[in-house]
């Protein structure tokens, strides 16, 4: 089973947050795969992780950059793992199959939309229904609080 922790986005945007939780992946010395609602986020979330400040770089690649297992990041808006990533990223609301192939999934949604937060918990009641290890974390002035 994977430790699945959701992270409730209250002060920065996924933009934002994301690249850090990227970063932090990568420093662990793991790879990662983001899924993203559609072709159209992919392009986005691609876009968004090159202009990225912190960190600087973030070595990521898709289905149009090609060279699949080199990437230690992947975005895609399928299933595919094609990197051997650990670290699975589910954002707009994606919901996975086969998360405990992975050993941790990040769930990220914004604390400011009213549907994104009840389609959280509803993620939240099948992840712990289905036995995974659940976290919450929700962002504070600086940084995140477990709760």
């Amino acid at each position: 089973m994977a430790e699945v922790g959701f992270y409730h986005l209250t002060r920065s945007t996924l933009e934002q947050a994301l690249p850090a939780l990227l970063g932090r992946t990568l420093d662990a010395g793991r790879r990662a795969v983001v899924r993203c609602g559609d072709e159209g986020r992919v392009k986005w979330l691609d876009d968004a992780l090159w202009r990225a400040t912190d960190p600087v770089w973030l070595p990521h690649g898709t289905r149009a950059l090609g060279h699949e297992s080199w990437q230690p990041i992947w975005l895609t808006a399928g299933e595919d793992v094609p990197n051997g990533a650990t670290f699975l990223f589910l954002i707009d609301g994606m919901s996975a199959g086969g998360m405990g192939d992975f050993e941790r999934v990040f769930d990220l949604f914004d604390g400011h939309d009213e549907n994104a937060v009840a389609a959280a918990r509803q993620r939240w009641k099948a992840c712990r229904e289905a036995g995974h290890t659940l976290t919450y974390w929700q962002q504070q002035a600086k940084g995140w609080t477990r709760r």
